[in-house]
């Protein structure tokens, strides 16, 4: 299974990005697990200095700004 994580504290941008993954694995009917990260420990120990920032199955993919629905959908398939 796919593992989605939305790296951020709570922000609007952290909230769209969060949506738009979900709405890529709906229009994709794939399988993923699609979570929010926004422990600041964790965040500082990933190393991110920009949120949001999306990590696909353990590497970032977008950092600091919000890739829209077919971007998202683009890296899932490996587009």
């Amino acid at each position: 299974m796919t593992k989605i994580e939305i790296i951020g504290t709570g922000c609007a941008k952290c909230k769209r990005l969060f949506a738009n993954a979900g709405q890529a694995v709906k229009d994709l009917k794939i399988t993923a697990d699609v979570v929010k990260v926004d422990d600041i420990d964790e965040i500082v120990n990933r190393g991110i200095m920009m949120t949001p920032a999306l990590f696909i199955d353990g590497k970032v993919r977008a950092e600091g700004r919000v890739p829209d629905v077919n971007e998202i959908k683009a890296m899932l398939t490996g587009g």
